[in-house]
């Protein structure tokens, strides 16, 4: 096993701008981008957020991706020893390329991923074109 299989990625923070209105902690979740022919897929980290605590939202050619999860005090009977999980939200953007037909992008959450497939719109076909007389 070499070195880098043992390396782990530490969760890194939103540096936000102007004043919270939560004391919420927001997150930039790690992704994984391929794209075949047919689409583009992105995969996205969000361990803890279930399906109703995810929004996808495009607009103008942004794709907004964000998680909440909730903040449960589930230790208040126990003493916590160690913890590395920490609570907050997610948030990412991305700019959305025209060749993606934004209208059949799908969205699918499952196990803390959430993966997105962006179909690529299909390049016009040739065709012979008829000439008819006037």
């Amino acid at each position: 096993m070499s070195d880098k299989e043992l390396q782990t990625q530490q969760k890194r923070e939103v540096q936000q701008e102007g004043e919270p209105t939560k004391p919420m902690r927001q997150f930039i979740p790690a992704v994984d981008i391929y794209e075949d022919d047919k689409s583009v897929t992105l995969l996205a980290e969000m361990p803890g957020i279930s399906k109703n605590g995810v929004e996808v939202k495009l607009d103008d050619g942004s794709l907004l991706i964000e998680g909440s999860i909730p903040d449960d005090d589930k230790t208040a009977d126990r003493t916590i020893l160690l913890q590395e999980f920490e609570a907050g939200n997610y948030i990412r953007k991305f700019t959305v390329s025209e060749t993606i037909d934004q209208d059949k992008i799908k969205a699918v959450m499952s196990n803390g991923i959430l993966k997105l497939v962006l179909p690529k719109i299909q390049p016009a076909k040739p065709k012979k074109i008829e000439i008819k007389t006037a």
